[in-house]
C-alpha cells in the first residue's frame, strides 16, 4: 500500500521538539483502500539530527496503555545519548487512547451497569462470583455486538502491521523498538511477521507468548496461562522472609513476629471479615478494606523496585489495626497510613480524554467515557483462545488459588470476558505463531527474577523460542528492569544504538535490594529508589495505570 499522510502538528507545549500527528490506517489489511481508522503518534525528534540513527518505537504495555503519552515521557527516562540519536515515536494502538476508541456501550451508563459486578479486584465470596461472571458474559457480548467493527480489527498484529507502515513512512529500512510488559507480546509478533525488517528489538517484562496466544492450552485462561500470580507470590513471599532476616531494625513488621506467619494470620482475618478503617479524630469511616483489596494493594506495592519498603508500611498498618494489643497512637497513625494507601490503589475514575485530532480542529464538550477496560480486553481476547463459559473460570480460580493464593485467582479472572461463547467478535487475522523466526538482527530479551506480572519464566521461553536472541537476565524487583541498574539500562542503551549484544550469561543486580537500609524512625524514612526514573510501564491486569 502507499504510504499515508500523516497529519502533523507541533506540540512541544507538551515535550521539548514534539510533534502530533494522526494517521488513517486500514481497518482491515485485507482491504488496504476500504475503511480506515484513525491512529495517533507522538515523535520527540532528535536533539542532534546530524546522529540521528532513525526512529526508536516505544510501547508501555497494557494492552491499550499510550504509547503518545509514554514517548512525551521519554525525555524523563532514557539516557542523553539515546535522546540525542532516536526520534522517540510513541503510538497508541488502534481503539484506544487518542486514536479512534472502541466503545463497547453505547454510553457510560450502560457500561456502568453492564459491568457492575466487576467493581471489585476479584471475586471470592459465592454472590461475587455470580455477579461477576454475569458482568464478564455482557462485557463479551457488548463487544462482540456494539463493539464492531474496531473491535474485530484490534489484535496485536493489526498494531504490528500498523507500525510497520509508520516505519516505513517515517523513512527507516528496518526497526527499532524498545518495549515493555504487553509491549513484548506486540514486539515479539512484529518480529515473527517481519523477521527481515529487524534492526534492533528490546524487550523487557517479557510474556510467554505461547501462554498469551493460547496456541497450546485453550482450555486454561489466558491470564492463568502466563503465570503472573505465581510471580507475584513467589515476590511477596521472598520479601516477607528477607524481613524475618534482616530484623526489626530494617523490617518494622518483623517486630511483631515471624513476617509471613503474621500475613497468613492477616489473610486469615480479611477472609472472615473486612477491616473498617475510620478516621481516629471523628469516626467516620474512610473505607471498608476486603481480603480482595489486600491482594490488590499488595499487587500494587510489588510494581515498584522498593515495593518490600511499601508491603512492610502496608501489612504493618493492617497488622496494627487488627492487633487487639496496639495503642491509639500507633492506631491513629495506621489509619492514616492505610487511608492513604487505599486512596493511592483504588483512584476516583477521571473522564475520559478526547481524541486527538489535527491542530486546532474539532473541539467539544461530550460525556465521559473511559474504555480503558474495553481496550485491554478487545485487544487480549482477539489475541487469544480461552475457555467457553466464564462460569469455568471458577474452577481454573481454585486452582490458581494452590498454586498462588491470592494473586493466582486476581490474574486468573481478569480474562473472564474473553469466554469464547460470549466473546464472539473474531479478529482473522491475529496471529497464533509460530514464534520462532529467524530475525535479521538479533532480539534482546530481559527478565526480571521478581517482576508480579510478567514472570521470569516468560523471558525464558521467548529467549528460547528466538533462534537469534539474547536473554539478559536481572536480579531486581519491581515490574520490568529498565532503569532499575546501569547493568540493564547501559546494556539495552548499547544494544539500541550498535545492536551490541551483552555476553552471553549476564546477570545484572538491581540498585534497590529489600531491607538493607536500617529504619531511622519508619518505613517513610528509609524508602530508597533508583536514581534515575523509571518507565511509566503499565502491567497486564485490566484497567491499570502506569507505574508512578
Amino acid at each position: 500500500m502507499p504510504k499515508p499522510r500523516i497529519e502533523w502538528f507541533d506540540c512541544s507545549v507538551v515535550t521539548p521538539r514534539a510533534q502530533c500527528g494522526t494517521v488513517k490506517l486500514p481497518l482491515d489489511y485485507d482491504r488496504p483502500r476500504g475503511a480506515k481508522t484513525e491512529v495517533a503518534l507522538l515523535r520527540v525528534r532528535a536533539k542532534d539530527p546530524k546522529r540521528r540513527i532513525g526512529a526508536l518505537f516505544v510501547n508501555p504495555g497494557g494492552p491499550g496503555a499510550s504509547g503518545v503519552q509514554f514517548a512525551a515521557a521519554a525525555p524523563d527516562f532514557l539516557s542523553t545519548e539515546m535522546l540525542a540519536r532516536f526520534d522517540i515515536v510513541g503510538i497508541d494502538p488502534r481503539g484506544t487512547n487518542f486514536s479512534d476508541n472502541v466503545a463497547c456501550w453505547r454510553n457510560f451508563g450502560a457500561q456502568a451497569a453492564a459491568l457492575a459486578g466487576m467493581a471489585v479486584p476479584f471475586p471470592y465470596t459465592n454472590p461475587e462470583t455470580r455477579d461477576y461472571v454475569a458482568s464478564a458474559r455482557k462485557f463479551g457480548k457488548a463487544c462482540s455486538t456494539t463493539g464492531r467493527p474496531l473491535s474485530s480489527h484490534m489484535s496485536t498484529a493489526q498494531v504490528a502491521r500498523d507500525m510497520d507502515v509508520l516505519r516505513r513512512t517515517l523513512g527507516d529500512r528496518t526497526l527499532t523498538y524498545l518495549g515493555f510488559s504487553y509491549g513484548t507480546y506486540l514486539g515479539q509478533v512484529y518480529a515473527n511477521l517481519f523477521p527481515d525488517r529487524v534492526r534492533a528489538i528490546a524487550i523487557d517484562g517479557v510474556l510467554d507468548p505461547i501462554g498469551w496466544a493460547g496456541t497450546r492450552d485453550a482450555g486454561i485462561p489466558q491470564t492463568q496461562r502466563i503465570k503472573s500470580g505465581e510471580g507475584a507470590d513467589k515476590a511477596l513471599r521472598e520479601i516477607l522472609r528477607r524481613c524475618e532476616a534482616a530484623g526489626q531494625d530494617y523490617c518494622e513488621l518483623a517486630q511483631y513476629g515471624e513476617p509471613l506467619r503474621l500475613y497468613d494470620q492477616i489473610v486469615a482475618s480479611l477472609k472472615k471479615q473486612p477491616l473498617t478503617v475510620t478516621d481516629p479524630d471523628t469516626g467516620e469511616i474512610w473505607y471498608t478494606m476486603t481480603y480482595q483489596d489486600l491482594i490488590a494493594i499488595l499487587l500494587s506495592d510489588l510494581y515498584s523496585p522498593d515495593g518490600s519498603s511499601w508491603v512492610d508500611m502496608d501489612l504493618t498498618s493492617v497488622w496494627t489495626l487488627l492487633s487487639e494489643q496496639s495503642q491509639p497512637a500507633a492506631e491513629k497513625s495506621a489509619a492514616k497510613a492505610l487511608r492513604q494507601r487505599l486512596e493511592q490503589a483504588f483512584p476516583q475514575p477521571t473522564p475520559t480524554k478526547p481524541s486527538l485530532r489535527t491542530a486546532g480542529a474539532r473541539s467539544g464538550w461530550g460525556f465521559p467515557y473511559d474504555n480503558s477496560l474495553e481496550t485491554f480486553q478487545t485487544v487480549a481476547c482477539t489475541d487469544s483462545r480461552n475457555p467457553r463459559s466464564a462460569a469455568a473460570w471458577r474452577g481454573h480460580a481454585a486452582l490458581a488459588e494452590q498454586a498462588a493464593p491470592g494473586f493466582g485467582p486476581l490474574w486468573t479472572w481478569a480474562s473472564a470476558p474473553c469466554a469464547s461463547s460470549t466473546w464472539t467478535v473474531r479478529d482473522p487475522d491475529s496471529y497464533r505463531g509460530p514464534f520462532t523466526r529467524h530475525t535479521a538482527e538479533p532480539v534482546l530479551v530481559v527478565g526480571n527474577y521478581w517482576d508480579p506480572a510478567t514472570n521470569y519464566a516468560g523471558a525464558v521461553t521467548a529467549a528460547s523460542l528466538l533462534p537469534s536472541s539474547r536473554l539478559l537476565s536481572s536480579d531486581s524487583w519491581g515490574h520490568t528492569a529498565y532503569g532499575t541498574s546501569e547493568c540493564v539500562t547501559g546494556a539495552v542503551d548499547r544494544y539500541l544504538l550498535r545492536v551490541t549484544l551483552p555476553a552471553r550469561g549476564t546477570r545484572c543486580y538491581g540498585d534497590v535490594q529489600p531491607f538493607t537500609e536500617p529504619l531511622e524512625g519508619g518505613p517513610g524514612l528509609r524508602r530508597s529508589t533508583p536514581a534515575r526514573p523509571l518507565p511509566p510501564v503499565v502491567p497486564p491486569l485490566p484497567g491499570s495505570t502506569p507505574r508512578q
